[in-house]
């Protein structure tokens, strides 16, 4: 197996099988994820600071659930309308203007079943023509492009190139200007794939920082029986738990900035972090709870914020956390589907953006306690480093208050939901190896940088290959054929690299020389391999990408064991931190046809 240079010549020579990265040191070792680096980059505003808003005064509350108006071609279609409207996200706060699906944030919950096909209309004429948050000109996917315009993405689908939100097919609220890729509004999602936790978002090139952070967001989960799934919580005792921070002016207007940086006012940012948590569009919630197991399905819809998530005992009374350790997550599903077996993260559940799954936990300990969701992620985030700098820390995210009552509990998690295709060399493949394509079927590894640069105005700008978006697609792999991708981050910041069409697997990561690759392409290991974090061994859509290593995955591009379908055409991958997305780490791939040939 080769490992190629992205001009397509030969940087590295491996050998075959489960070895294959191991001979060279790139695939072989030790736990965790640690970075070598730290990003002390201005980040937001840093003068700007929400109103002093008390914590844990607001109830938590849940989506709706969006209802089917009838039927189109025999499947049910759903009629779903962008707006303007305005929530309140606290009692003490004035009503925030959004912009949300069906005038709401998080927009309403689609549930579907798996293999059932359906239709949704994605209106945008209740949307303004101007923007409520600043607007930079200057970025290459805005110039000449109107200051509304939208596309939605349901991110984690197995959907056809039409139907996948493609940047570039955006339309405005008049309906009179569209982008070189629309294709209609009305899209259709087939579902042939596991049941998962999905989220669907707008995908405007250039445009999703300010139209997500603006509301339009909301979930999509993919029903269906996988071995003992139905003796999970559910009914009241599953729910969504969508986070993401937020900034507010003392009026209530939701705050983003839109500094002077590099003479252009306003500018992008490179990253933004707020300063207030939400949960279901409610800043510091609570939420009461039975002693009892619940299921949380939990999405990271921040744009650039990591969270490194567990509970704490927390004395309500006294408005403190006590010190004491509350129940672990224990991890049922990833992004991609059900586990093969579940992972009690005794480490804490980390989620970087648009990352989610499905955890369980058990409250039947703490009966009469309150519990504190706590975050101790640095921001910006740099791994489990304690000596860096934590620009904009939120700990608190929402509170737990558990009644002090008997219940009969009769759900369970099974011992395995599985087994279940897996990608990857079982060797590779964590705690969960059902491998049913190995590694070494990979007809291709691809070398990726990410980079990081500067623009025409002295502004970071990343980069993924060291190509603009605007660039010919450079990776094409064949329909039906297993690649896998090596991300070489060379740049400063840990990334959430999502890749559109296909679910993969995490293979590992490894530490290496950034000086060396930089000057000679080489990749020279300064660590031993690392396998996939304990909450990394199911199906996902993104992965985290630390700086200073090779983070390795595993993908087919059709249809496996049943699972997903042979689909060609025009997609994207990119950073997932929606700031850097917009400002270039967004690229084209191809799904070619069998048989195809550039030549």
């Amino acid at each position: 197996m080769t490992l190629p240079d992205r001009d397509g010549t030969l940087r590295r020579t491996f050998l075959k099988g489960g070895s294959a990265l191991a001979a060279t040191g790139l695939l072989a070792g030790c736990n965790g994820l640690v970075g070598n680096s730290s990003n002390t980059s201005t980040s937001s505003d840093s003068s700007h600071s929400s109103p002093d808003l008390e914590k844990f005064v607001t109830d938590l509350t849940v989506p709706d659930i969006k209802q089917p108006s009838g039927k189109k071609d025999g499947h049910p279609h759903y009629e779903v309308m962008m707006k303007e409207a305005t929530q309140s996200f606290h009692p003490d706060l004035d009503d925030t203007t959004i912009w949300g699906y069906d005038g709401q944030f998080p927009g309403p919950t689609f549930e579907v079943q798996r293999g059932q096909t359906i239709s949704v209309h994605w209106a945008n004429g209740e949307l303004p023509d101007e923007h409520i948050f600043p607007v930079d000109t200057t970025l290459p996917s805005q110039k000449g492009n109107p200051e509304v315009r939208s596309v939605v993405h349901v991110h984690g689908s197995n959907a056809n190139s039409v139907n996948d939100g493609y940047p570039q097919a955006w339309y405005t609220p008049d309906g009179k200007t569209t982008g070189p890729y629309y294709g209609g509004e009305t899209y259709t999602y087939q579902n042939h794939q596991p049941p998962t936790t999905l989220w669907y978002h707008d995908h405007a090139l250039g445009a999703n920082r300010l139209n997500v952070y603006a509301g339009l967001a909301g979930l999509y989960l993919i029903r269906g029986d996988v071995g003992g799934t139905d003796k999970l919580p559910s009914g009241k005792y599953e729910l969504p738990l969508v986070l993401q921070d937020r900034a507010f002016n003392d009026d209530g207007s939701a705050f983003y900035p839109g500094p002077e940086r590099g003479g252009i006012s306003p500018s992008i940012v490179e990253m933004f972090f707020g300063d207030v948590a939400t949960v279901n569009g409610k800043a510091w919630p609570t939420f009461e709870v039975e002693p009892r197991k619940y299921r949380f399905h939990m999405l990271n819809a921040s744009n650039a914020r990591f969270y490194h998530l567990s509970l704490k005992g927390y004395d309500a009374d006294a408005g403190k956390p006590t010190g004491e350790d509350g129940p672990n997550f224990v991890q049922v599903a990833s992004d991609g589907g059900y586990m093969n077996k579940p992972v009690e993260l005794t480490d804490g559940l980390l989620l970087g953006s648009a990352q989610r799954g499905q955890w369980v936990v058990d409250f039947s300990d703490y009966a009469g306690e309150s519990l504190l969701l706590h975050n101790d992620a640095k921001a910006p985030y740099v791994g489990g480093d304690p000596s860096s700098e934590n620009q904009s820390p939120l700990p608190e995210i929402m509170r737990f208050d558990v009644q002090d009552s008997d219940v009969n509990d009769d759900s369970t998690v099974p011992d395995s939901f599985g087994p279940l295709p897996r990608l990857g060399n079982s060797q590779n493949a964590g705690t969960n190896p059902v491998p049913t394509i190995e590694k070494d079927d990979a007809v291709r590894e691809r070398v990726l940088t990410l980079d990081e640069t500067t623009d025409e105005h002295g502004r970071i700008m990343l980069l993924l290959d060291g190509l603009w978006y605007s660039h010919e697609a450079t990776e094409r792999p064949t329909v039906g054929t297993t690649e896998v991708w090596h991300l070489v981050n060379v740049s400063d910041d840990f990334h959430p690299i999502h890749i559109h069409l296909v679910q993969f697997q995490v293979l590992g990561r490894q530490g290496f020389d950034i000086e060396l690759f930089k000057d000679s392409g080489a990749i020279s290991p300064t660590t031993s391999h690392r396998p996939p974090r304990e909450q990394e061994t199911g199906w996902h859509d993104t992965v985290v990408a630390p700086s200073g290593d090779v983070t390795s995955i595993v993908a087919h591009f059709g249809e496996i064991d049943g699972l997903f379908r042979d689909i060609t055409g025009r997609f994207v991958w990119h950073c997932h931190m929606m700031e850097h997305a917009n400002h270039e780490m967004i690229r084209p791939f191809e799904v070619d046809p069998k048989g195809y040939s550039q030549d």
